[in-house]
């Protein structure tokens, strides 16, 4: 019996502890992981750097809401900005809360604009978080399923194809939202000027770019954020997940006008941007910054991905292996959801998405030879669900 609402399947581990990129559960049993958190803890476990700043701020100040000034909230805003090539920060608690912020900067740009109904262009296969709004965003009707009627002032349009977002228009269209990489819809990684042309078709109509970085920042693209591959900047851009490498905390970033659109009174949060956040982030993203963890993730990345395609080469059970950075996904022909167990056996920890493809999101910290385990076990494990498909299909 558990006092916990069912939101969650049963979990069949239970973690206790965790240092660098192991974790152990209650029994003991060490784990390698290749999950991270989902995409959170981008520095591993009991990180020095994020544990003494922890400690050293619970001592201090844990709290004081945004009626007053925070030192660390400004230090924060000024490395996120300088990292980011932004002009101003709103903190928030996740990932969630920062879409939220945005799709409220494009309403009040709508606003200003003289539109009623602004709306909001996103994509088919995104997840943009759980809250009403940020899930009417989210181009996915099984997540929708059971909470209509949705937020209305968003279409969806298919990612990959800047045909679809120009189809998908109106008089009323205010903002394009997308993730650079779409994370829970399979690691989709789009065209390598997709970012660009949707840049420029933004800026020819009066729109605002708003990329959703929650899973692809703070390093784990193998750039600081992903758009820096393009050399491009959004209007908008949300970022949470590795941002404090555990402690909740999530950033919406804007630039030019849009820096400008939310004034005291429009928008807020009592825990938003609190010190003992603040301290966490600052520690992890001087660490990513000054270990160059983000140019390391972009080679062990590459070598991963090159190294998954010659161990899985004839294996035709693979549909595709792609990623960007530390963000790497083996999409099968088939679902696949019970390699998660299969890896455990492993001892390593993955997970599936989009029901068909292994997700890889180690800790940017990993070891050239962590990386190795990773690559061997994870094939291992496919050539055997594989073997096991090919048995039960035959008469």
């Amino acid at each position: 019996m558990t006092a916990l609402m069912k939101t969650y399947s049963k979990p069949s581990t239970t973690l206790v502890k965790g240092e660098g990129a192991y974790l152990w559960d209650d029994t003991g049993k060490r784990y390698l992981d290749a999950l991270s958190g989902i995409a959170v803890c981008g520095l591993g476990y009991s990180h020095p750097a994020v544990t003494e700043a922890i400690q050293q701020q619970s001592g201090a100040l844990l709290h004081c809401s945004n009626l007053y000034g925070n030192e660390l909230q400004n230090a924060l805003g000024e490395l996120i900005t300088t990292l980011s090539g932004m002009d101003s920060v709103f903190f928030s608690n996740s990932g969630t809360e920062a879409n939220e912020a945005a799709i409220k900067i494009a309403r009040k740009y709508g606003s200003q604009r003289g539109i009623d109904m602004p709306q909001i262009i996103t994509t088919e296969n995104s997840f943009h978080g759980r809250t009403l709004a940020a899930l009417s965003a989210t181009g996915n009707k099984k997540i929708h399923s059971g909470f209509t009627p949705l937020v209305s002032g968003f279409s969806h349009a298919q990612y990959n194809q800047i045909a679809a977002i120009e189809a998908a228009a109106s008089d009323s269209t205010v903002a394009v939202m997308v993730e650079p990489v779409q994370g829970e819809g399979g690691i989709n990684v789009p065209a390598a000027d997709y970012l660009n042309q949707l840049r420029t078709l933004c800026d020819q109509r009066g729109w605002l770019l708003i990329l959703d970085e929650i899973q692809t920042g703070n390093g784990r693209s193998g750039e600081y954020y992903a758009c820096h591959h393009n050399g491009i900047l959004p209007d908008v851009m949300t970022t949470a997940k590795g941002m404090g490498n555990g402690v909740p905390i999530g950033a919406c970033l804007a630039r030019g006008h849009a820096a400008e659109l939310l004034q005291p009174g429009s928008h807020g949060s009592t825990f938003g941007g609190n010190p003992l956040a603040c301290a966490a982030a600052i520690a992890t993203l001087t660490t990513i910054r000054d270990q160059g963890l983000h140019q390391r993730a972009r080679q062990l990345g590459r070598d991963m991905i090159q190294s998954l395609r010659h161990a899985l080469e004839g294996e035709a059970i693979v549909k595709d292996i792609r990623g960007m950075g530390l963000l790497i996904g083996i999409q099968l022909q088939q679902p696949c959801a019970e390699l998660v167990e299969d890896a455990k056996q492993q001892d390593l920890l993955i997970n599936v998405t989009a029901g068909d493809t292994v997700r890889l999101l180690p800790p940017l910290i990993i070891s050239d030879s962590q990386a190795g385990e990773i690559v061997e076990k994870v094939a291992l494990i496919i050539k055997s669900f594989a073997k096991q498909s090919t048995a039960m299909a035959q008469p």
